[in-house]
Parts: C-alpha cells; sequence; structure tokens
C-alpha cells in the first residue's frame, strides 16, 4: 500500500516519520520510507526543514493533489499511485485565523476538498486530523462525544469544521479524528513555550479556566500508524476522538511542565482567560470522549502527565547530545 502524509515536517508528521523508521530502522528521515509491513510511505509539504527530505506538495492546488495521488509526484515518489492520504496539514494560529478567513478556509477546508475528491475518484482512504476547536459554543461539563452537534466559536473552529463537512460530502472512505492541545518535542507549541518561559522568568500567569486534555503527538501517531498499518479503519468510517487520558487546565498543564523540566522557582499563577483579551473566545470545556476510537481499534491509551514526562525527558536527552 502506497500511503501519502501531508504536513509531514510539522509536529505530527515528524512524529508519523519516528513511528515508520522505528518499525523499520537505518532509513532515516527520508521523503519515502517502507515500514516493517511493506507499506510505502511518501513523504510531503510546502515547506523544507533541515535533516527531513520532503517532496513538494500544494494540496490547496486541486490540479498538484490529483496528480500526486494518480502517481505523478515528482522526485523518488514518481509513479507511485497513493492507496492512502493522512492529512496532517493545517492552518492553525487560532487568534490569526480571524483576520486570515480566506487563508484558514482554505487550508483547513479547501485543500481538503482537494484530498477527499482525489482520492474518492480511485477509491482511496483519507485519514483527517481535526480538532477539539470544533466544539466550544456552548458550556459543557462532560466530555465531548463524536455525535454532539458541533458548535465552533471561532474562524479555526469554523473552518476546520468545515473540513470535515468536506470529507463526508465528498463520500470518500474516511476516518476524521479529532484532537486536542497537541505538543511535542518539534516546533512551535505550548510545551516549548512554557519551558523556555518558566526557565526565564521568576513568575508567570497561566489560565486555569479553560479545561481539556494534553495530547502528545507521539502519541497520537503511533495510533494513527497503528491504525493505517494493519488495515483497521477497514469499513469503519466515521469520526473519532482522541487525546491523552486524563484532564486539566492549562495552569496544571503548565505547573507539570515546570516541575517535570526542573523550572520550579517559577510562580505559577492561576488566572482567568478575560486577563489575556483574545480576538477568538476558546472552548472552556473541550475534553474528548474517547471510548468509541478505544472500542474500534484496540488502542490503549496513555495518560497524560506519563507522555508529558516522555516527552520532556527526550527533550533534555537530545539537548544532552548536542542535538
Amino acid at each position: 500500500m502506497n500511503i501519502l502524509v501531508t504536513g509531514s515536517n510539522g509536529q505530527l508528521g515528524t512524529e508519523l516519520r519516528n513511528c515508520v523508521s522505528a518499525s523499520c530502522p537505518g532509513q532515516g528521515a527520508g521523503a519515502l520510507m517502507k515500514s516493517a509491513a511493506g507499506n510505502v510511505y511518501v513523504f510531503t509539504d510546502v515547506t523544507d526543514v533541515p535533516g527531513a527530505d520532503t517532496v513538494h506538495l500544494d494540496i490547496t492546488d486541486l490540479s498538484s493533489v490529483e496528480k500526486a495521488v494518480n502517481g505523478c509526484l515528482e522526485g523518488p515518489a514518481e509513479g507511485l499511485e497513493i492507496d492512502l492520504v493522512i492529512n496532517c496539514a493545517a492552518y492553525t494560529n487560532v487568534d490569526k485565523a480571524e483576520v486570515e478567513r480566506d487563508a484558514a478556509e482554505l487550508l483547513n477546508a479547501a485543500a481538503v476538498r482537494n484530498l477527499a475528491v482525489s482520492l474518492n475518484a480511485r477509491n482511496g482512504f483519507l485519514v483527517h486530523i481535526s480538532t477539539d476547536y470544533v466544539f466550544g459554543g456552548t458550556d459543557n461539563n462532560t466530555p465531548c462525544t463524536e455525535d454532539q452537534p458541533a458548535n465552533p466559536t471561532g474562524v479555526y473552529g469554523e473552518t476546520k469544521l468545515h473540513g470535515e463537512q468536506e470529507v463526508i460530502a465528498s463520500g470518500c472512505r474516511h476516518i476524521i479524528i479529532r484532537t486536542a492541545w497537541l505538543y511535542s518535542e518539534y516546533g512551535r507549541n505550548f510545551l516549548k513555550t512554557m519551558l523556555n518561559l518558566t526557565a526565564a522568568r521568576p513568575h508567570l500567569d497561566v489560565v486555569f479556566d479553560q479545561t481539556g486534555t494534553p495530547t502528545y503527538a507521539g502519541d497520537l501517531a503511533e495510533a494513527v500508524f497503528d491504525i493505517v498499518e494493519h488495515r483497521k479503519y477497514e469499513n469503519k468510517d466515521g469520526i473519532y476522538h482522541y487525546s491523552n487520558e486524563g484532564v486539566c487546565s492549562w495552569y496544571d498543564f503548565a505547573e507539570m511542565i515546570a516541575e517535570y523540566s526542573g523550572h520550579t522557582s517559577c510562580d505559577i499563577r492561576p488566572c482567568h482567560s478575560n486577563e489575556f483579551p483574545s480576538p477568538v473566545k476558546r472552548p472552556s470545556y473541550s475534553v474528548l470522549d474517547k471510548t468509541r476510537i478505544k472500542q474500534a481499534f484496540g488502542l490503549r491509551i496513555p495518560y497524560w502527565t506519563d507522555s508529558l514526562k516522555k516527552c520532556i525527558d527526550n527533550i533534555n536527552n537530545a539537548e544532552s547530545h548536542g542535538l
């Protein structure tokens, strides 16, 4: 099976590379990699990062997407017809989306339609990553289920919801995985920001009235890899939720980051969301119910603090080796 990964130089895409590499060591971070099961992964993006070979693919261009899935990619993937796409690409700047609606709609919805329509034409399969931000318009106090009506409060959530709707409307075989509060060793994220701030500042204010669950991109990547590698997705089309287990606020998240990194001299103080004015209202409670994905695919999901410690240890180990 030939599998194309979009947004492969982002957090989740990079972790997927790691999964493929771990299953079949010695390949490095190539643009074309083979898993232990013999599946061929093509890693694409519109940007390059040092140390990771990447096939250029602009998914906002329908013609380019059609050519890609039909074996007309240039470079090492030339001639490979694509059976499945894992879409990790997204416009994720929540605040900036409020003034860049067209850009957010293009990448989060129109580009998703390009993938879904192109795959549907050749009976391919799409694994699309979405977000807890499709919720937030009403106050919840129980975990959000997949069947709960979506009610986003801002442009980012709206455009991600539009992307989900485009997938379903296309008729393409698919699974949509909503996730939340994604972090990793790579790129920019809340963990990396807090590591820097708690090391440099004597005190820090972090909101305590937004509740959810941090998700380690490495765990999500392993779940997606397992589902795809073993074709567990067959006849299980639909929407699923994935985050790490447990519940916390951003304040709790920051406290644990400081503790696990040894930055305990920083005094972290809980504050209200309205003390940090934002152009968009973020969900106050967006904990995701993961019952469906665990039952459907036989997943065991790690607790959020265990995964956080693992990620911070990885960062520390890399720094100690000068990486």
